[in-house]
């Protein structure tokens, strides 16, 4: 509303100062005229005088708010312009900026700011498609071959059973996916965090480790866990997918006999959690990406995952006010560090 305002303000100074101009011009000119002689008969000079005065201040005014208004118009011409080329889908497009305070200069930033999230967006969304449709067709197309396989009747038993767990295994990832993909999705397009309540957030990290018993048995890796009694309110389905998202990580990227170490504490009106693997490590470029969608550090895809699970954990890391962090060295392991308010309302 302020804004508002003070542009009526500014093109209320902008009329004044041409009508102030104009008639200081007109003034100026009926100097010249009565200076010259044009103007000393006393009968014509009343008639005359008024004539030239209304002449000279149309044209003098006239000529101000061209000259004026090409200046002032000209950004908001560019400016409509290219909107109408922002309108068929082009996000490229760019206005001159001009170095002033004004509500002009603020507009034709905003405008410039709003093209480059829109070409971010359109990019994020073209990476995405074609991330989830190589995805989705690669089990496909694997669940496809061996199916075909299965009807080879001189097939041998081994092979067989080995064709049907691929199978199972494949549909299995796709189902993981689809149901990542929901959650992400619900999360991404919510706003607020609802149904939060006051619970135990050490006992809850406790069943996530429970839950997830089978994967790190499998490896036989060591759970070293120091969760002191914590109290949070949030909600519990929510951050249940939190932990369980960055525990599964850390088995994922963990080494066989390996360890795994888990804290949570309080640190003042926050909640910091932290846990830490030692596998592989990551190098500088896949810690830029760990968070972006469809993203596996993994280029062979020969571990588990769909690169979903991070981006999980970062929007539900958003939605709750907190704040997540990663370290990781290569051959030495990776740490995530997540703070959470205790209070996330």
């Amino acid at each position: 509303m302020n804004r508002i305002k003070s542009l009526k303000i500014t093109m209320v100074f902008i009329v004044f100062s041409i009508m102030i101009s104009s008639g200081l011009l007109t003034w100026v000119c009926f100097l010249v005229l009565y200076s010259t002689g044009i103007l000393s008969f006393p009968a014509l000079a009343p008639i005359i005088s008024q004539l030239i005065a209304l002449f000279v201040s149309i044209v003098i005014g006239t000529s101000i708010s061209a000259v004026a208004s090409e200046k002032v118009l000209k950004p908001l011409n560019q400016l409509i312009n290219a909107t109408k080329v922002v309108s068929t889908g082009d996000f490229s497009v760019r206005v001159e900026e001009i170095n002033t305070q004004s509500e002009i200069a603020d507009l034709l930033r905003n405008f410039n700011h709003m093209t480059e999230e829109l070409s971010s967006i359109e990019m994020f969304r073209n990476d995405f498609i074609n991330n989830f449709s190589h995805e989705f067709k690669t089990p496909i197309v694997s669940i496809r071959g061996f199916a075909k396989q299965l009807q080879n009747d001189n097939l041998s038993t081994v092979k067989r059973k080995e064709y049907i767990n691929i199978i199972i295994s494949e549909s299995q990832r796709l189902t993981n996916m689809s149901a990542n993909i929901l959650i992400l999705t619900k999360f991404e397009n919510q706003r607020i965090v609802t149904n939060q309540i006051e619970y135990d957030l050490d006992e809850q990290i406790r069943n996530c480790i429970i839950l997830l018993e089978p994967q790190w048995s499998k490896k036989y890796l060591e759970m070293s866990l120091n969760l002191e009694a914590t109290k949070i309110y949030g909600n519990t389905e929510m951050l249940s997918h939190l932990w369980i998202n960055l525990i599964e990580n850390a088995i994922k990227n963990s080494k066989d006999n390996g360890n795994v170490t888990i804290e949570c504490h309080e640190i003042l009106d926050d909640i910091e959690f932290k846990i830490s693997n030692y596998g592989n490590g990551m190098d500088d470029n896949t810690l830029k990406h760990i968070f972006d969608k469809f993203y596996q550090g993994d280029r062979s895809h020969t571990s588990p995952g769909n690169g979903l699970g991070l981006s999980i954990v970062k929007r539900i890391v958003e939605l709750s006010k907190g704040e997540i962090a990663v370290e990781s060295k290569i051959s030495q392991g990776t740490t995530f560090t997540v703070k959470l308010p205790k209070v996330s309302l």
